[in-house]
């Protein structure tokens, strides 16, 4: 059963996107679809919305490594490294209880992201 995404989701998604010029950090490919791909799923509230724990691939990467996880944690181990991984991993472990009124600051923080970026050179910063 697929995970409902909610406002919060769609706000990090263009964000994190939008951060990484909308481009595939497998291929460099920036035409077509470019997806926010988990590195943890969604399911896991801890890192639902870190920007630790995305990466931006288009279609066909985000569908082939979802379908090879092993695939895809060799490249990450290469891409961002072991340690990085060994942090989300522990911040991934950590559990979060995620509320109505939680979901809509996540949103509103992203959509202000959003529009400083909009705006002109900005470094995507993480909901706390």
């Amino acid at each position: 059963m697929a995970i409902k995404r909610c406002s919060a989701d769609v706000a990090f998604s263009k964000a994190a996107r939008m951060a990484r010029n909308n481009t595939c950090e497998y291929c460099g490919k920036s035409d077509g679809q470019i997806e926010a791909c988990h590195i943890w799923s969604r399911r896991h509230r801890s890192v639902r919305w870190d920007t630790l724990n995305i990466v931006v691939m288009c279609s066909h990467h985000h569908r082939m490594m979802t379908e090879n996880p092993i695939m895809f944690t060799q490249w990450l181990e290469g891409y961002v490294g072991q340690g990085y991984l060994d942090i989300l991993n522990e911040k991934r472990q950590r559990i979060v209880k995620v509320t109505a009124k939680d979901r809509k600051d996540i949103a509103r923080h992203y959509r202000q992201e959003i529009k400083h970026m909009e705006a002109g050179p900005h470094d995507l910063v993480s909901y706390q």
